[in-house]
C-alpha cells in the first residue's frame, strides 16, 4: 500500500531533489517563504519527520547537533571538523555487510544508515597523526 504524502511534504521533497546539499528545516522554511508559500516552520518540521519515517529523507547531524535533511540516494559518510566545522564526505561506505546482515537477522527494515566521525581537520589540528 502507498503511503501518501500531502502537499508540504511533496513542497519539501521537491526542494531537496534540487540539490545534493543536504539542508536544515530553517533553509527549506525560507526557500518555501522565498516563494511565496503559506507554511509555518513547525510544519516544516512535522512533514520532514514524516517523510524520516516513510523512508523518503534522511537526516544526519552536525558537530553541533544542527539536522540537515536530504533525500535518501546514496550512503554519504563523513569526517567532520569541530572546530571548523567543515565536513568532508568518505569515498566508501565500510558498513554495506553489516547492514545486509542486520536486515536479515533481526528481520529489520532499513531506510538508511549514516557514519560521521568527528576530530580536528588537518587546517585545525596542529599536531600530526599517528
Amino acid at each position: 500500500m502507498a503511503v501518501r504524502r500531502s502537499a508540504n511534504q511533496e513542497k519539501i521533497l521537491t526542494l531537496l531533489e534540487g540539490t545534493a546539499e543536504a539542508r536544515s528545516a530553517q533553509q527549506l522554511y525560507l526557500e518555501l517563504r522565498q516563494r511565496q508559500e503559506r507554511i509555518g516552520l513547525a510544519t516544516v518540521y512535522r512533514a520532514l519527520e514524516a517523510l524520516k519515517l516513510s523512508g523518503r529523507v534522511q537526516e544526519r547531524k552536525t558537530s553541533s547537533g544542527e539536522s540537515l535533511y536530504s533525500r535518501i540516494q546514496e550512503d554519504r559518510h563523513h569526517l567532520t571538523c569541530l572546530q571548523c566545522g567543515r565536513s568532508l564526505p568518505l569515498p566508501d561506505c565500510p558498513v554495506h555487510e553489516l547492514e545486509r546482515q542486520l536486515q536479515q537477522t533481526h528481520r529489520f527494515r532499513v531506510f538508511y544508515h549514516t557514519l560521521e566521525f568527528f576530530g580536528l581537520c588537518q587546517d585545525c589540528n596542529p599536531e600530526p597523526c599517528a
